[in-house]
């Protein structure tokens, strides 16, 4: 599941302004502030549009698999 710290750095990677992402993924501007900064832990629901939004931007997240969460960008993704 998406995690703050994978959050920004999509963002990042993609070089998209939370305002950017919350049109993309119509979630508030608010919403992901508060979870971006760990101020509280959004829905389920609210996690998977983040990452559809982002991962239609050309992010893969990549799973907690001992090394820790990550993001890169697909091979040949695109940003918009």
């Amino acid at each position: 599941m998406l995690t703050s710290a994978q959050c920004r750095a999509a963002r990042a990677l993609v070089d998209w302004s939370r305002e950017m992402l919350s049109e993309r993924s119509k979630v508030s501007h608010r919403s992901i502030v508060d979870f971006e900064r760990g101020a509280r832990e959004p829905r389920v629901l609210t996690k998977e549009a983040l990452a559809r939004a982002l991962e239609a931007a050309g992010v893969e997240f990549i799973p907690e698999n001992g090394g820790g969460a990550g993001v890169r960008l697909k091979k040949g993704g695109k940003i918009d």
